[in-house]
């Protein structure tokens, strides 16, 4: 377990000193995203890059935007959207929701339909 903290420490400093022209990203896209190594039962990104697919629900700047994890896991609750992404069957981690800067943005894996954006809007506003 510390060994994959101190990976993503190295990797998180990498991220960190990168600059680079931000990446054109919107609200409804989902982007692979380094989540990074987190503690308890925060969502960890996997793989080298720690990265997950992340929603973007709200961009705030070309530099900044609120994003939610997906998981795979078919997963119950008030804190939970699921949808259909890929042809596969995906939830909305709502709780889980953070500030993320565009370096931890790795790639663009697509966009939701209106019809699924308005759901996990719906859904997050009646969590929070």
């Amino acid at each position: 377990m510390l060994k994959q903290f101190l990976e993503w420490i190295q990797l998180k400093q990498v991220l960190h000193e990168s600059t680079y022209k931000p990446p054109l990203f919107k609200e409804g896209e989902i982007w692979w995203c380094s989540m990074g190594e987190n503690i308890g039962i925060e969502t960890n990104g996997k793989g080298e890059r720690f990265t997950r697919p992340v929603y973007i629900l709200r961009k705030y700047d070309k530099y900044t935007f609120l994003g939610l994890p997906l998981t795979t896991k078919g997963k119950v609750g008030t804190w939970y959207c699921p949808i259909e992404f890929n042809d596969k069957k995906q939830t909305i981690v709502l709780a889980q929701g953070r500030t993320f800067d565009y370096r931890r943005l790795k790639n663009q894996m697509g966009h939701l339909g209106i019809q699924d954006r308005e759901k996990i809007w719906n859904a997050y506003r009646a969590l929070h």
